[in-house]
């Protein structure tokens, strides 16, 4: 590979992961052609882009970040290696549960994981990562969270019925006076 080939690959994985920070690192030796398309196909729906990439290039990119937890990446980065970047960060891991489910491969295979700036390193991890809450998720359980005393108050006023709302409005202005 040229050296400007190079330098333009190497810029492509750069802002490729300063657009998605979160990444997955796979390994989908073993498919065939229709597994592979099938695989594509599943990250094009969920919103995960699919790379293929060299190990080398994708190392020098890591070194040139410079981050603890990043530079964990490297030790995973050998033999065919294919990443997924990704918005959602558990998004690639149900994909990956999924499609071995489907398909009854033991492919891809999950090498490791950068997700929220935290490295996930091994297989085993995919379920913790399958886990984790997206932030879609945590702002609507929040929402919940704060909407439930509200909604306690306002049902415990209907189930009452009129005569506590009286009671209640009787009682706040006795207070006042």
């Amino acid at each position: 590979m040229k050296k400007e080939l190079k330098a333009q690959v190497i810029e492509e994985i750069s802002a490729q992961l300063k657009e998605t920070p979160n990444f997955y690192v796979t390994d989908i030796s073993g498919l065939n052609a229709e597994q592979t398309s099938q695989l594509r196909r599943a990250c094009f729906e969920k919103g995960i882009k699919l790379k293929v990439v060299k190990n080398t290039l994708f190392n020098h990119v890591i070194k040139e970040i410079n981050d603890s937890e990043l530079n964990q990446i490297s030790q995973i980065l050998e033999g065919n290696s294919a990443i997924m970047y990704t918005e959602v960060a558990n998004a690639p891991a149900k994909l990956i549960k999924e499609f071995t489910k489907e398909t009854k491969l033991d492919k891809p295979a999950l090498k490791g994981a950068y997700v929220q700036e935290c490295a996930f390193i091994g297989a085993d991890k995919i379920e913790e990562l399958a886990s984790i809450k997206s932030k879609e998720e945590l702002i609507g359980e929040i929402i919940t969270l704060l909407q439930s005393p509200a909604r306690n108050v306002i049902s415990a006023l209907q189930n009452a019925g009129g005569s506590t709302i009286a009671g209640l409005v009787k009682t706040l202005s006795e207070k006042e006076a």
